[in-house]
């Protein structure tokens, strides 16, 4: 199965209260996005990467001119709407759409998702954090849903087959992941301090 990796990396960041574009954002000195793409590069399973951009991140695309990437720009309205746009523009078949803001997400990790979803047989497959890991960590869980009696809260990690991209409802696998390198991302000042001292900690073992 040839996946194509889909980095969302175009969205306006409204809830980061400084000047600086989302996936550039620095943990350990780097661009966030650097440890996303070294993840995907390191991953087994993912033959090709696109990074999709819009006019809401002109930086981060002159950033990727440096990377063996596929650079798409978007319209910049939604996370749905840019991941249909870019899966159409591209005729793409199976997407693994990734957040740009994962910065301790791992290759090994992203191989075990495909992986899942090769199995589960169903053409769409959605990975989550248990809630209360995310609270253990100071993140916020936006989006939390109930599965299994536990609250979770979905990672930005999501396996589709973009042949079947415009139907409207797809039977979808959930994937409950309870690890730390899938439930740090970045959407607030404090949650880049914590993911700052995480991968401090990660960095150190």
């Amino acid at each position: 199965m040839g996946v194509t990796a889909l980095v969302m990396a175009g969205g306006k960041g409204t809830r980061m209260t400084v000047s600086e574009e989302k996936p550039l954002l620095r943990v350990g000195g780097k661009p966030v996005i650097e440890y996303v793409l070294k993840a995907l590069e390191n991953a087994r399973k993912v033959d090709s990467i696109v990074v999709a951009v819009s006019d809401y991140t002109p930086k981060t695309a002159e950033l990727m001119a440096e990377y063996p990437v596929t650079v798409v720009k978007t319209p910049g309205r939604e996370y749905v709407f840019d991941l249909g746009y870019t899966v159409k523009a591209l005729k793409l078949q199976t997407v693994m759409a990734v957040a740009a803001d994962l910065p301790l997400i791992k290759g090994e990790i992203i191989d075990a998702i495909i992986e899942h979803y090769e199995r589960c047989g169903k053409p769409a497959l959605a990975v989550v954090v248990p809630m209360e890991t995310k609270e253990k960590l100071g993140m916020a869980g936006d989006y939390s849903f109930v599965m299994a009696n536990r609250h979770v809260v979905p990672a930005g990690i999501n396996v589709i087959d973009g042949r079947r991209i415009d139907e409207e409802e797809l039977d979808q696998e959930v994937f409950l992941l309870d690890l730390e390198e899938v439930a740090v991302n970045i959407n607030t000042v404090q949650e880049l301090e914590i993911a700052e001292k995480l991968f401090a900690k990660a960095s150190r073992k």
